[in-house]
């Protein structure tokens, strides 16, 4: 059959990914692939330069995503379906792009983890992020923001003279255009994928990628990569040179060989051809391999013990079985972001496809003879050559316009094609696109300055072009919210105090007095922050209960921005032993609210604080369940063993004594196990 590109509905329990957290996103979360690198390891001179390169200091201007929860639903999900006569491939244009399912017709294979349910959790670097599939990975350490959101797509000729799907959008952090162009070659067995990064601005930005394929994972599943090293990353954050295929005593090649979830980037020597392969009992499974410009390959595992299958019930649902991942990336690692020069671009072709090997060989005690056959199967299955031939055959293509749209986008693209008039072929950013969250930054551009409004949530540009207009633009309250945002964002957080502080002259709202509370903490001033965080609870509580007229849409505005305000305002004042303040705050928000599982946490570390662990255990004891429990995040476990260590000591000292016999009459339930390192 020719190759066809078409439109479809996916039906799957999900839960909704909902409304993006008011509050301007002035900090990146607590990353927990932070590093402590040794001494003595050893790192390539590259390697070492780039892992220092351009870290972010915030996400602005994404926002953060945390509107979920854990309810699910059937839900119509609009998909796009490439096929051939071989391969099926379903794309989810609305969710990040992601290629939801690779189906081998010949074997009736599902090449990739097939998540059953679409279920939102704080993995990416704004929050909602969902597993399975392959998800391209752009901006920032991390998972991209783009995650959970609509990209461009359309249909557009192919090199073969079929069908290709292109998807693309503006990607926030780095302030970059990219795009992805999939299509099933006639009679191919492989789905190719071409991508593109483009650097339109005179300076150079750094840029990170990587491509996340979840695969299905089994006792005997092995993921084979043409290296004899491999970097090794654990959430004790500490980065090491570690032999391929055996570290520790165990072969670390097979996922569930491991205990915790770790990162292995596989030094692939220059000059070898680049593939990662996934491979269960018989030696069938999924293999990717590129150009030589994506560089690097991992594996990141869950680990057999019981937190790792946690966090995979987590993901999914209970009976489902675990997945891995193999990855593909622009460096070694994804703690390293490498350079665009201004006016240039990356580029190269990545294919998918499924993989027969002999099993006892890839099963084999001999490492270099499994990956040798994985080699030589690869390359009579897809030659390296033909590889290379249709990545040259695909960049005419790369600038073909879309000849016809089958999902939309954001604006943000258009409004930068808007304030630079950027040529980038192949990729339009039409000013169709523009909606009403572009509307204030159009007027900023035409005339100069923005609406003299107080300042509501909502998304915003900071690039230093922006930052430029809003330094001319008129003093007001909106104008010196934003200047302070994109000082902030710039790194230059006295003058983002500053803007931030004139804003208030001008009455400018609970926003401004949020900043400042970020800024006073992070400086390490908390009590100061605790003030900031307290006055901008009571300045949105007062302008959620003005009368309705003649706006009640920002009363509502300031409604919902309470529960967010309060989950940053209560464990500031905990920090600084206010208390009874923490419990009278926490006790204005609406019962709905407080039914929340994170408020669930914080009326028992109240309780806790003012000296009743019972009652704080009593919540425990009922359930607590955090929808957007971030990756890392260890504060169900602390919580837990601080009340059992104050019930044990009662009213005395919390000794070591005491903390080991608090774990040990108090064990930590199962479903609070989400720690990700050895404990």
């Amino acid at each position: 059959m020719a190759t066809s590109v078409r439109r479809t509905t996916l039906t799957l329990p999900a839960a909704s990914v909902g409304p993006d957290n008011p509050l301007p996103a002035l900090r990146t979360a607590d990353d927990p692939h932070r590093i402590e690198i040794p001494a003595d390891a050893g790192l390539p001179a590259d390697m070492a330069r780039r892992l220092g390169h351009h870290p972010l200091r915030s996400i602005l201007p994404a926002r953060r995503r945390d509107g979920y929860g854990r309810a699910r639903r059937p839900t119509d999900i609009d998909a796009l379906v490439i096929e051939n006569d071989r391969l099926r491939a379903t794309v989810l244009p609305g969710l990040g792009g992601r290629v939801y399912s690779l189906h081998h017709k010949p074997t009736d294979r599902e090449l990739l983890y097939r998540n059953p349910v679409l279920q939102p959790a704080n993995f990416a670097l704004n929050g909602a992020w969902f597993s399975g599939g392959i998800e391209w990975n752009i901006g920032a350490m991390g998972h991209t923001t783009l995650a959970c959101a609509p990209l461009h797509a359309a249909r557009v000729p192919a090199p073969d003279g079929g069908e290709m799907l292109r998807l693309w959008e503006w990607e926030p952090l780095r302030d970059l255009p990219f795009q992805v162009d999939l299509w099933l070659p006639e009679g191919s067995d492989f789905l190719h994928v071409g991508v593109r990064i483009r650097n339109p601005h005179p300076h150079p930005a750094p840029v990170y990628w990587w491509s996340n394929t979840a695969v299905p994972e089994g006792a005997d599943t092995r993921v084979l990569a043409p290296a004899d090293e491999a970097w090794h990353f654990g959430y004790e954050r500490t980065l090491r040179r570690v032999p391929v295929p055996g570290s520790d005593g165990a072969d670390r090649t097979y996922p569930l060989r491991s205990a915790f979830p770790a990162d292995y980037f596989y030094e692939v020597p220059d000059g070898a051809r680049r593939w990662v392969t996934s491979l269960d009992e018989d030696g069938a499974g999924l293999v990717q391999t590129s150009t030589d410009t994506l560089r690097g390959r991992k594996l990141f595992l869950w680990g057999a013990e019981r937190a790792g299958r946690r966090w995979q019930q987590w993901l999914t649902e209970p009976g489902t079985g675990g997945y891995a991942e193999i990855q593909a990336g622009l460096a070694r690692t994804q703690l390293e972001h490498v350079a665009l020069d201004g006016g240039a671009e990356f580029a190269w072709l990545e294919a998918y496809g499924p993989l027969a090997a002999d099993p006892a060989t890839v099963h084999g005690d001999d490492w270099g003879a499994a990956r040798d056959e994985v080699a030589a199967r690869l390359e009579a299955a897809l030659p390296r050559a033909d590889v290379d031939a249709a990545y040259a055959a695909w960049r005419p293509y790369a600038d073909h316009d879309p000849k016809e749209s089958l999902a939309d986008g954001s604006g943000w693209g258009a409004l930068e094609g808007a304030r630079a008039g950027f040529d980038l072929p192949g990729t339009p950013f039409d000013a169709a696109a523009l909606g009403a969250e572009q509307q204030p930054w159009l007027t900023l551009l035409r005339t100069g300055d923005l609406p003299a409004e107080v300042p509501l949530p909502g998304p915003a540009p900071v690039a230093p072009a922006w930052r430029d207009l809003l330094e001319s633009a008129r003093p007001g309250p909106s104008a010196d919210y934003h200047l302070g945002l994109a000082r902030w964002h710039a790194g230059d957080r006295a003058q983002a105090v500053r803007s931030w502080e004139l804003a208030l002259g001008h009455d400018a709202g609970p926003l401004p007095l949020y900043c400042l509370a970020v800024a006073e903490s992070e400086a390490g001033d908390t009590a100061r922050a605790a003030d900031r965080f307290a006055e901008a609870f009571a300045c949105a509580a007062r302008r959620a209960e003005e009368p309705a007229a003649p706006d009640p849409a920002t009363a509502r505005v300031w409604r919902a921005a309470l529960p967010a305000l309060a989950r940053e305002a209560v464990p500031a004042l905990l920090a600084d032993g206010r208390v009874g303040e923490a419990a009278g705050l926490l006790a204005q928000l609406h019962g709905d609210s407080l039914a929340d599982g994170r408020f669930r946490l914080l009326s028992a570390r109240v309780l806790l604080a003012q000296g009743q662990p019972a009652a704080a255990r009593e919540i425990f004891d009922a359930g607590i369940e955090i929808a957007d429990l971030r990756e890392g995040d260890e504060v169900l476990s602390d919580t837990w063993y601080a009340v059992a260590e104050r019930l044990v000591a009662g009213a005395g000292p919390v000794t070591e004594d005491v903390r080991a016999r608090a774990r040990a009459e108090h064990p930590l339930p199962e479903r609070y196990e989400f720690r990700m390192r050895p404990v």
